[in-house]
């Protein structure tokens, strides 16, 4: 499973149209683009009236950029796409300015809360200089275009092989020989060295622009979107983390004792008890469901290989392509046909996904999404596979972007990158600037909270595993299945922006970003190389959301929010029994109660939209305790006698062991 890293809305402009704060001195015209400026005795509420208008007028075509810079990376979407940052930027400087008219003066609740919204409309605060301004789109759209394009090539001349993100995932998610998973997750790393200077001008600038603004720091900016100081947050998040450390301290020791089973004691551990990085089926280890093979607790306790339905469903699709097109013989026509079938795979996911929200009283997808949606990787061109969900004019044109494969990882990813889509059309009946998430935590948790609905009672009712038979062992597997993408995810969760907050405040130096980066991930995941990583890498570059700016907190609070929510429905929906059994699909009460959460948008403080579905103001991840209680109970037993545990030196990344050879 997959612990559902989408993108809020769209992929550079994710960087652009974030949640952070900002309170911006005008920015001149560049490139010859005027912004729009101030009618003459304009009130508060004409000002957001306009602001409304002028920014969903503009919207689509900034969207459309974005898209096809993703969809169709090459240097001219590249440059398109700079360029339509840099309009944004522009204007947005520009509506910031003139709010700053209506200080102290009396306005409208709504028209306030806009005012203050507006200034929160940015993560990538641009600088005054339009030069330093241009620089900042064009490193932020090279960057975005640099990971899409990643490959690790191997070879020379006809003997070369190039393969990107996918193809070396498929190793670490298929493969047990330890040599080709640590070359695959080496290679992947590769892509990440060319951006390390572009990523410390691309700090430099941001901190420019954040410092105009009036903050000490892009990483302070960012901490103030969440309707509650930046003290108060960073505070919150260590709070929360608090409550479920000890339950992932535990999956850890597990897990770690199955890595030396599995590959000998020698390379199933990283010195200090640690996590081997390139063992973990997941390129950046935040999702261990990829291990089942190894960490499954009963093989024979209940089927829950859903990894094999789908593939069973996709060779159906392949055996229809081949029997309408018997002729098709030559290489390249069965490459087409394999091609085919994916895609009728792809699609055939996606509906099954879409069913759970319309069994909830939600509305089917628009044709358009169908038409418009990129469900595969195309073979004739680079694109960003990073899965995203897309609200291209804030009116019904709703888009997804994956590259799907028949996988149970794609196929949770699915649910939750519909529950961003689902969130955008729920919202868009909202003035454009209330059209965002309660905060960005929210637009996170809301598929995942389907997802924890797909219990294997529900998995076997669509027919993806067999007969679930009611057995400790059973119960067992059906947490450790789910706790391989939530908990595992936590750490990595906090641990990604705890780099960029010392990075962007200045006590983590660009000489020391690689080692930073190590030590965070030592600290928080207890998780290592199986070599040196020194600085001559950049791995945090490696990882999606650095290059493409997207705030990372938000994925560690929706990983909180989502059994609060799944907790609140299964209430709402009658449901009385173990949290950990409850599926509401088909429930239309808790889907009624879902969908005005939804509708709510950001036109109110996050804490009374949490409220109106929970009943509580303050996030809790006791409900997150309460759902994996069972297995708590039962890692325990596990690990008793075992030294669990691991000790992050701060020297990890130097003095890690040498691989040694194949296990």
């Amino acid at each position: 499973m997959k612990p559902l890293r989408a993108l809020l809305a769209l992929s550079i402009t994710a960087a652009v149209i974030g949640l952070a704060g900002c309170k911006k001195e005008p920015t001149p015209p560049t490139t010859g683009i005027a912004p729009t400026t101030a009618p003459q005795g304009e009130t508060a509420d004409q000002f957001i009236a306009r602001v409304n208008a002028e920014y969903k007028a503009m919207y689509p075509e900034m969207s459309s950029a974005q898209w096809l810079s993703n969809t169709f990376i090459n240097d001219d979407s590249a440059m398109i796409a700079a360029k339509s940052n840099e309009r944004w930027l522009t204007q947005l400087n520009s509506w910031i300015e003139q709010s700053k008219r209506f200080e102290g003066q009396p306005m409208s609740p709504d028209t306030a809360r806009s005012i203050q919204l507006l200034k929160l409309l940015t993560a990538m605060p641009a600088p005054k200089d339009p030069a330093k301004l241009a620089e900042l789109t064009k490193i932020a759209t090279k960057m975005d275009g640099m990971y899409g394009a990643g490959k690790y090539c191997t070879g020379e001349g006809d003997a070369k092989t190039c393969r990107q993100l996918g193809d070396l995932e498929d190793v670490l998610r298929n493969s047990r020989d330890y040599e080709a998973q640590l070359d695959a997750w080496q290679g992947w790393h590769t892509i990440a060295q060319p951006m390390r200077k572009d990523y410390t001008r691309f700090v430099e600038l941001v901190n420019e622009g954040a410092r105009d603004m009036g903050y000490a720091d892009t990483g302070e900016m960012w901490r103030s979107g969440y309707d509650m100081s930046p003290a108060e947050i960073a505070a919150e998040t260590d709070r929360l983390w608090g409550q479920v450390k000890p339950l992932y301290e535990q999956l850890h020791c597990y897990t770690r004792t199955k890595l030396e089973a599995t590959y000998g004691a020698d390379k199933g551990h990283v010195a200090g008890n640690m996590l081997p990085a390139h063992l973990m089926g997941n390129m950046w280890q935040q999702d261990w469901g990829n291990l089942w093979d190894v960490l499954a607790p009963y093989k024979n306790a209940g089927s829950l290989d859903v990894n094999g339905a789908l593939a069973a469903q996709y060779q159906q699709q392949l055996d229809a392509q081949m029997a309408k097109n018997p002729d098709s013989r030559e290489p390249e026509q069965q490459a087409q046909l394999q091609v085919d079938a994916e895609l009728a795979t792809a699609r055939q996911m996606t509906e099954r996904a879409q069913d759970f929200y319309v069994s909830l009283g939600m509305p089917k997808l628009p044709e358009t999404y169908w038409s418009r949606t990129q469900f595969i990787k195309p073979r004739d061109r680079d694109v960003a596979c990073h899965a995203s969900a897309w609200d291209m004019n804030m009116a019904g044109d709703v888009r997804t972007k994956m590259c799907i494969k028949h996988t149970e990882e794609d196929f949770t990813t699915i649910y939750h990158e519909l529950g961003h889509v689902y969130y955008y059309m729920a919202y868009n009946k909202q003035p454009p600037l209330f059209q965002g998430g309660a905060h960005d935590g929210f637009h996170e948790a809301i598929g995942d909270t389907i997802v924890l609905a797909m219990t294997p009672k529900y998995l076997q009712s669509i027919g993806l595993v067999g007969d679930q038979q009611q057995s400790n062992e059973a119960l067992i597997n059906a947490q450790m299945r789910m706790a391989l993408a939530k908990v595992s995810f936590l750490p990595f969760g906090l641990m990604i922006d705890r780099w960029r907050w010392g990075v962007f405040d200045g006590s983590i130096k660009p000489g020391d970003y690689n080692k930073a980066w190590w030590d965070l991930k030592a600290k928080y995941q207890g998780v290592a190389p199986a070599s040196a990583r020194g600085e001559e890498f950049f791995d945090a570059g490696a990882k999606y959301h650095v290059p493409g700016n997207t705030p990372y907190t938000r994925y560690f609070l929706s990983h909180v929010l989502q059994f609060q929510f799944y907790k609140a429905l299964c209430d709402a929906s009658g449901y009385k029994g173990p949290l950990y059994e409850c599926s509401f699909y088909g429930n239309k009460e808790a889907g009624a109660k879902f969908q005005a959460m939804l509708s709510k948008g950001q036109s109110q403080p996050w804490q009374k939209t949490l409220k109106e579905l929970t009943g509580g103001e303050k996030m809790d991840a006791s409900a997150v305790l309460e759902y994996f209680a069972p297995l708590q109970t039962w890692l325990k037993q596990q690990n008793e006698g075992k030294t669990c545990g691991w000790q992050p030196d701060g020297k990890v990344a130097a003095a890690a062991k040498p691989a040694a050879g194949k296990g």
